[in-house]
């Protein structure tokens, strides 16, 4: 029997799901019993191992030596996959990198299987860059490489909100006219299409899909912006330092570009090197070795980039359900406590949350339909748990019912229930 698989795999999670002739599409576990894993990755410094998902942020975490990664789907259709990057003192492609990654799910898709599976859908956002087509182009390609080079062989792509569609499609009795909203790591992307009845027993379904608009804006510029709004002050964002000397002082605020690279997944390793830091103790001394200044340069020093980008996501998440959280930066040799509000995150996303709900009109727009005529939203992706956007979306549908079962592992299903039909 013939099993065939689907693979979304996304900025901050992954998942998988086979289907074959009498297999109906099931997600399998990717990482111990878990279906969903995060996509980073972790390269051990002393043994030349390399962890996975869960595994992998446990050993950063831990202060093991070694070289952490993650968000490595924002790389695609970018310069850095030709200039590539250093891993533990050894130049390294981003595809050898991320072929590493799918490699590790593959073997989880052969052993669910018990066979080898050579056929595959990826899922892929609708833009990978936005006003950007020979960059998106090339990220496809990149991406169908990589598939090649971890042992597939037959590859094909579909956007990844139709896959959610596919995946919710199962429940419906009747046909419905839906918006599908997903809202993952690295874009938020957006489908109107006939749902259900006669629908769902085709196989052709390009006329059933009306429109279809994407942005490059998902969870991680969410961090991003929590990170340049509430905490980056706090490790010395707005700090002058002088550039002239005791009796002739001139006073300059410290270059920005630390703090957007401290605030983004990936960037941070950027940060660690010689010149980097020695510039950093510059500004420090400068600034007479100003408190908060300082924990930027120890972040920096020590390589603690990506702890703090772990608070803050944690931080945007308990703000999902809290007003105001304390957040420990634990790992400082300061032990400093920092607080977040709701209200600062909200705020620090609106720009970003407009852009979204701009994108989602446009899309209904290009469908060539009326909000009211929508009957079904389907949310997908983590991002879509936030309240302020999430009320907001909704907003848009008035009469709409939503539907936001199995949001991390929905794409997976569904490309999947596409393996079926197109293979």
């Amino acid at each position: 029997m013939k099993i065939s698989a689907g693979i979304d795999f996304g900025t901050t999670n992954t998942t998988a799901a086979i289907t074959g002739l009498n297999t109906y599409p099931k997600v399998i576990p990717v990482e111990g019993n878990d279906c969903v894993i995060p996509s980073a990755m972790f390269f051990g410094e002393n043994n030349n191992l390399i962890f996975f998902g869960r595994n992998a942020m446990k050993k950063y975490m831990d202060g093991d030596p070694g070289r952490f990664m993650r968000s490595l789907k924002r790389v695609l259709g970018t310069g850095l996959m030709k200039s590539g990057t250093s891993i533990n003192g050894r130049p390294i492609g981003f595809q050898m990198v991320i072929s590493a990654f799918l490699q590790n799910i593959k073997s989880k898709l052969d052993e669910a299987a018990g066979q080898n599976i050579d056929q595959v859908v990826m899922g892929r956002p609708v833009f990978f860059r936005d006003n950007d087509p020979v960059g998106d182009n090339r990220a496809e390609k990149e991406l169908k490489q990589i598939a090649k080079d971890a042992g597939f062989k037959d590859i094909l792509f579909q956007y990844e909100p139709i896959a959610a569609a596919f995946a919710h499609e199962r429940l419906l009795k009747e046909e419905q006219l839906a918006a599908v909203i997903d809202i993952g790591g690295g874009t938020s992307d957006f489908t109107i299409i006939r749902l259900g009845g006669t629908c769902a027993k085709k196989i052709d379904r390009r006329q059933d899909i009306l429109a279809n608009t994407g942005i490059r804006i998902g969870g991680n510029d969410f961090d991003k912006r929590l990170s340049l709004e509430t905490f980056m002050p706090e490790f010395g964002m707005g700090t002058e330092y002088n550039s002239g000397t005791l009796a002739q002082p001139k006073y300059l605020p410290v270059p920005t570009t630390y703090f957007f690279d401290l605030s983004e997944w990936s960037h941070v390793n950027s940060l660690y090197t010689y010149k980097n830091i020695n510039m950093a103790n510059r500004y420090w001394n400068g600034a007479g070795r100003d408190e908060k200044l300082g924990r930027l340069v120890e972040v920096m020093e020590r390589q603690l980039g990506h702890k703090v980008l772990t608070r803050i996501e944690d931080a945007k998440i308990a703000l999902s359900d809290q007003d105001e959280i304390k957040v420990p930066m634990d790992f400082l040799l300061s032990k400093t406590v920092l607080t977040a509000t709701r209200k600062e995150f909200e705020t620090s996303i609106t720009e970003h949350t407009v852009k979204i709900l701009d994108a989602a009109k446009e899309c209904v727009k290009l469908a060539n339909v009326k909000p009211e005529e929508i009957h079904l939203v389907v949310l997908t992706g983590g991002s879509t748990e936030i309240p302020f956007i999430r009320d907001k979306l909704c907003g848009v549908f008035p009469n709409a019912k939503i539907s936001g079962e199995e949001k991390l592992s929905s794409v997976g299903l569904g490309l999947a229930f596409d393996a079926m039909r197109r293979f």
